[in-house]
């Protein structure tokens, strides 16, 4: 097969997405039927040199995340996915791996969130999707790469939050993080790319460690609410549900204000702030 087959399939199937159906809004000017490259490169979380690279051929070994990624926001049905991992020279995800794909029944749900911030994660914790107003809300998430991307790592190496906690609160979240990982880990076994996650959270973390061979379980969750401190306009107390989609393993992470509240302005005009675009 060629070398450049992946590439142009990529650019065919972009030719057949209308952006009214991924949410990308058509000006009037508009003259492309399908998406623009750098319109599909900002809903797959690439570069759009990098995506043009890969259309041109320049870039021919993609890794499982971006192929994901740009299956998932060309909204690729099942066949079709699994022929775009083969293109790109990787056995599609089987039952044994940590599935990190959107089902359309989700996909539709997150379409009708689109003005609430929301982040999906897949059971590892590696982030699978966030979007516009939940990087407004908690600060862009797209040039996030590698370990980055996993929420286990971020809060046991305490990386920069917005979220505000005390630190009984952080604890209690690391250590209810860790253990869901660990179920993640016994229901996933042969999922090598979890084994070399759960490796390196081990190697850089003595705090993932204690908390892996920990034999106390979790503490529960005590409260919904989290109080993000926004640069902008200030602190923010919010309702954090976690909704689990059982059979595609995915967590719908949603926060919301009560409407007619001061927090529930202060997050309308983070998600404005963050997501307006300024005339060229």
């Amino acid at each position: 097969m060629e070398t450049w087959e992946f590439g142009r399939t990529v650019r065919r199937w972009r030719d057949r997405v209308a952006p009214e159906a991924v949410g990308v809004p058509v000006g009037r000017r508009r003259r492309a039927a399908g998406l623009r490259r750098e319109e599909l490169a900002g809903l797959a979380g690439i570069s759009a040199d990098y995506l043009t690279r890969l259309e041109q051929g320049r870039a021919t070994t993609p890794s499982a995340q971006v192929v994901e990624s740009l299956a998932r926001a060309l909204r690729l049905s099942d066949p079709d996915r699994d022929l775009l991992f083969r293109l790109a020279g990787h056995a599609a995800p089987g039952p044994d791996v940590v599935p990190s794909r959107i089902p359309p029944s989700v996909q539709r749900l997150l379409d009708r969130l689109s003005h609430t911030p929301v982040v999906v994660y897949d059971a590892s914790w590696t982030l699978v999707l966030a979007n516009a107003p939940y990087d407004a809300l908690m600060g862009e998430t797209t040039s996030l790469r590698g370990l980055d991307r996993n929420a286990v790592w971020r809060n046991v190496t305490r990386m920069p939050s917005r979220v505000v906690h005390t630190e009984r609160e952080q604890a209690e979240h690391e250590a209810r993080l860790v253990a869901d990982l660990r179920t993640t880990a016994s229901r996933y076994p042969a999922d090598r790319a979890l084994r070399r996650l759960i490796s390196a959270l081990a190697a850089g973390s003595p705090r993932f460690t204690e908390l892996w061979d920990a034999d106390a379980p979790p503490a529960a969750d005590a409260s919904r609410r989290k109080t993000v401190d926004h640069p902008a306009v200030g602190p923010i107390t919010l309702d954090c549900d976690t909704l689990f989609v059982v059979l595609d393993d995915l967590r719908v992470t949603v926060y919301t204000a009560e409407p007619g509240t001061e927090d529930a302005d202060r997050l309308a005009l983070a998600v404005v702030l963050g997501t307006q675009t300024v005339p060229s």
